[in-house]
């Protein structure tokens, strides 16, 4: 048997951990949300906005979503008076989209709250073992990726 691969049983423990893990962080980040007044979507067009230049065609093209469901959403974050919006001087047909007061308060909000989860989490491991899980980390998306990729490529090739 090759020592450097894991046995099956171990695999399998490791995915479960990873899945479970995946299903936790998606958890904290709802309850974080909530506790700003806001939904995951709502938050993540805040952190976009915030950013840089936001540009709803293109939020939803990276995020697959339409172009509509974004459109309902900075509806919902102009209601609650956490974002502006106004035509661009340089181009009539162009939006340019701004945190408010509210806004820039609720994503300081988000982010201390977001800041003190990391460091009641994160805190208490040594830099070596969080060195080790991002490198490894790190390893594990690019692998995914490439197996996505080829998968991917596959599948046009044979459908």
């Amino acid at each position: 048997m090759d020592a450097t691969k894991p046995q099956t049983p171990r695999l399998h423990e490791a995915i479960a951990n990873l899945q479970q893990l995946t299903e936790l962080f998606q958890f904290r980040r709802e309850q974080l949300a909530r506790e700003a007044g806001l939904t995951v979507q709502q938050w993540r067009v805040l952190e976009q906005i915030a950013r840089e230049h936001f540009m709803p065609s293109m939020f939803a093209r990276e995020r697959d979503s339409s172009r509509a469901a974004v459109s309902k959403i900075l509806r919902q974050l102009q209601d609650k008076g956490l974002v502006s919006v106004a035509v661009s001087a340089s181009n009539g047909r162009h939006r340019n989209y701004a945190l408010t007061e509210r806004g820039e308060e609720a994503m300081a909000l988000l982010r201390a709250s977001r800041q003190r989860a990391i460091d009641a989490v994160w805190g208490g491991f040594a830099p070596a073992d969080i060195e080790a899980f991002r490198a490894f980390s790190a390893r594990l998306i690019a692998r995914l990726e490439e197996y996505a990729e080829t998968e991917s490529s596959g599948s046009d090739q044979h459908g």
